[in-house]
């Protein structure tokens, strides 16, 4: 059984690069077609275009990789009992429970290769690719609203306008209150930059309203230190789609906004799908074993490629239905993460037993 684990385990991660190729070539393709039209705006040539591309590939490797993990064992076991090669090593006693237990080994090599591309590459590469492109094109982050990102930090409430790739700020406003939530000051500046050494923003260009019984004092400074809990990570993660983020990343956020009494819902689904996410793939892979004990007479491997690619679009479709429907209904954020992976074991036990008593 060793040396046909070994054989079947080469042939697994075989078919699952192919697969993992042509899904990333074609991505890359199209994504090259869409930054054409960028290309020539400001310092933005192909050559950026291009690296822009390329870095985004690992984010696209992470959403495909339960659809290619899946693929790529059909393939494999599609072709291995095309040969009649599975239906030997099932007559010399290979049991289902026992081809499940040695996909499950097989399996581990994509776990923890998920969780290193989720968690490290794509991350770092969506964040340098975004950072580049739009230093080429002169362009700043707006956040999600017209007047720029509004972040809370304890008793300040805390405006930025812009953030510039290099995560230096402009057009920042900072409203300081009173615990019971009177006006204390208002602190607008022109730009910030962070200073890693002393972990405090430097801000420049600064005009500082004080408001007190007595009435408004009005100073302008040409710098003024602000320490806040609000870093350049967190603006990152702010700016960022949850999907993107690490979990290391969600975590500090989530921990941010709990602190501040805002809602976090949003991000704890995002964080439990990241930890969940790289375990699809054992699941990917157990919904594929029965299809190996499927006789398909005409186009055998081209119809359970089909098959697989149908059955991984239904289960990304469920993992963002899932997730929208956990924020809107306030689901519990691990029930929302967990229950698509769940449903598909469930789908794999069941096709499994039905092969059985065939």
């Amino acid at each position: 059984m060793t040396l046909f684990r070994r054989y079947l385990a080469r042939e697994v991660y075989k078919a699952t690069a192919i697969t993992a190729a042509a899904f990333l070539g074609l991505f890359a393709f199209f994504d090259l077609i869409n930054e054409l039209e960028d290309i020539g705006k400001g310092g933005y040539r192909i050559q950026h275009a291009i690296g822009f591309v390329l870095l985004t590939l690992p984010g696209h490797a992470y959403e495909l990789f339960p659809i290619v993990v899946l693929i790529g064992t059909l393939v494999a076991l599609a072709s291995l009992a095309s040969t009649s090669e599975y239906t030997v090593m099932r007559t010399s006693g290979l049991s289902p429970l026992a081809a499940s237990g040695m996909l499950a080994r097989i399996g581990v090599a994509f776990v923890l290769i998920a969780v290193f591309v989720g968690e490290v590459a794509a991350p770092w590469a969506e964040r340098t690719a975004q950072r580049v492109r739009m230093e080429r094109l002169g362009l700043a982050v707006a956040g999600e609203l017209r007047s720029g990102i509004w972040v809370r930090s304890d008793t300040r409430f805390v405006n930025v306008r812009y953030v510039l790739p290099d995560t230096s700020l402009q057009g920042v406003q900072i409203y300081e209150f009173t615990p019971d939530f009177r006006l204390v000051s208002i602190s607008q500046a022109a730009t910030g930059r962070y200073d890693v050494e002393d972990e405090a923003w430097r801000l420049a260009e600064v005009v500082r309203t004080t408001f007190s019984d007595r009435g408004a004092r009005v100073e302008q400074l040409p710098e003024m230190e602000w320490r806040s809990v609000l870093t350049p990570a967190m603006l990152t993660a702010i700016t960022a789609v949850p999907d993107k983020m690490s979990a290391y990343a969600l975590m500090q956020y989530i921990r941010h906004l709990a602190e501040n009494r805002q809602a976090t819902r949003r991000y704890e689904i995002a964080l439990w799908r990241k930890i969940v996410y790289p375990f699809a793939a054992l699941v990917m892979m157990a919904l594929a074993l029965p299809f190996a004990y499927l006789q398909v007479r005409s186009g055998g491997v081209g119809v359970k490629v089909f098959a697989g690619i149908m059955l991984g679009i239904l289960f990304h479709f469920l993992n963002s239905l899932f997730s929208t429907l956990g924020v809107l209904q306030s689901w519990p954020p691990l029930a929302s993460a967990v229950l698509p992976s769940a449903a598909f074991l469930a789908a794999a036990v069941g096709m499994m037993w039905w092969v059985e008593r065939r």
